[in-house]
């Protein structure tokens, strides 16, 4: 079995390959609704109640009851509990398989003004708090229910907008936001991304998607890095900003040594580990060969002081590793990026798991006694604690312990809700391996 990076990733690295057949997504039934309760027709319309109370975002048809006939797909619609309470408001959108998207919890009615508001803090938050424009081009503006603003996620890499949109109550408003978010963001273009299966559900037409120039190549900065953003080779952006931090942090720690990047993508860690970390020997391997390329370039464009000497290699990175053990092979650093391999509950987690085993414990194998090593894992559904007994039981069942130093995330522009913990998914493990 071999994987690599995805064509899109929104906090969903998908493995590309698999030996399963894909599995085809059928359209949900359209949501019922209960009969209406008793007082109903004093509360504020469109309304839906709730059966249970829960602040996870995604809310299930099974925990809804009844739902006013005027609420309309897309539409803003307001939330009452199972008392009869007012709860908050949301996207209703009875095609989908979480018909009610909740986007604001409190007693006061959900505006069109009020989403507008919450573009501008997700824009503001990046820009004037975190000042992020002062070390990167590249940043996320909005990450979706987290910013109270679920189904859309954007990236700003220089003077272009990427956007994932997953709900169709934001596909409906895109032509009144984007001019708006270009304006904060100062960004003039944009890509939009709609999943073919999501835009089934959810009822999207995505030939309906605002216009906008071309987009091809888009240069960005970041702590004083070049990276070349290609949106024209099947993959949403070439780049994942969400490592910013730890990519400047592992650069930190690898001057004159030797560091395999398995997993390696366009080189992001890579070629900040050789150009500012100062690292004697860089390894960097991905199977999609296209990521590969697009590493190389980047490479290039940051070689005005000298060629950057990274050996790149295409290469699967669960069959190189086991030829470097095989060798006896070992490096100072090794660092394990690979895409996400839970992709749902139960049987697919376990599967996911025993991936996450395998890769750990070949990566466990090539790094030398002393050494660092950095593992991250990007499914959501594997708690922090639970991707951290994975690494841990990998070391033992090689006879090694391991320093564990810190777990990180992404950057502060990838906020999670402390009522979605799914939402922590970018989850990476700094550890020495014991002498």
């Amino acid at each position: 079995m071999q994987y690599t990076r995805p064509n899109d990733r929104n906090n969903n690295r998908k493995p590309r390959y698999s030996d399963k057949p894909a599995r085809p997504v059928a359209k949900p039934r359209a949501f019922k609704s209960a009969e209406a309760p008793e007082g109903s027709e004093n509360w504020v319309r469109p309304w839906v109640q709730l059966k249970y109370f829960t602040y996870n975002p995604a809310v299930f048809p099974r925990m809804l009851g009844a739902v006013s006939p005027d609420a309309v797909a897309g539409g803003l619609i307001n939330v009452y509990d199972k008392n009869g309470e007012p709860f908050g408001g949301g996207f209703w959108n009875p095609q989908s398989r979480t018909p009610l998207r909740m986007l604001y919890h409190g007693p006061e009615q959900l505006t069109e003004q009020k989403l507008e508001e919450s573009l501008r803090r997700a824009v503001s938050w990046r820009r004037d708090d975190c000042a992020l424009d002062t070390t990167t081009s590249a940043y996320r503006i909005i990450h979706g229910d987290s910013d109270g603003l679920g189904g859309l996620i954007a990236d700003r890499y220089a003077d272009v907008l990427s956007l994932e949109v997953t709900t169709l109550g934001v596909w409906q408003r895109l032509p009144k936001w984007l001019p708006l978010l270009h304006k904060l963001c100062g960004t003039r273009r944009h890509v939009i991304t709609v999943d073919p299966a999501i835009a089934r559900m959810e009822g999207i037409d995505p030939a309906t998607a605002p216009e906008s120039e071309p987009v091809h190549r888009v240069r960005i900065e970041e702590n004083g890095v070049n990276f070349e953003v290609d949106f024209a080779q099947g993959h949403k952006t070439g780049f994942f900003c969400d490592q910013r931090d730890n990519r400047r942090k592992l650069s930190q720690l690898v001057a004159g040594k030797t560091m395999l990047d398995l997993c390696c993508y366009s080189g992001g860690f890579s070629i900040h580990a050789k150009l500012h970390g100062g690292a004697k020997e860089v390894t960097a391997v991905d199977l999609d060969e296209k990521a590969i390329l697009m590493a190389k370039r980047n490479a290039n464009i940051n070689s005005s002081g000298g060629p950057l000497r990274i050996d790149f290699v295409h290469a699967d990175a669960f069959v190189y590793a086991r030829q470097m053990v095989r060798n006896g092979k070992q490096f100072d650093v090794v660092l394990l990026d690979p895409p996400k391999f839970v992709l749902g509950r139960d049987e697919e987690k376990d599967e996911g798991l025993k991936k996450y085993n395998d890769l750990n414990m070949l990566g466990l194998q090539c790094v030398r006694r002393g050494g660092l090593f950095v593992t991250c894992s990007c499914s959501g559904l594997l708690s922090p604690a639970e991707f951290e007994k994975t690494v841990i039981k990998a070391a033992q069942r090689l006879g090694r312990r391991l320093q564990i130093l810190e777990m990180t995330g992404p950057g502060w522009d990838h906020p999670f809700l402390s009522t979605y913990p799914e939402g922590r998914y970018l989850k990476v493990l700094w550890a020495r391996v014991m002498e």
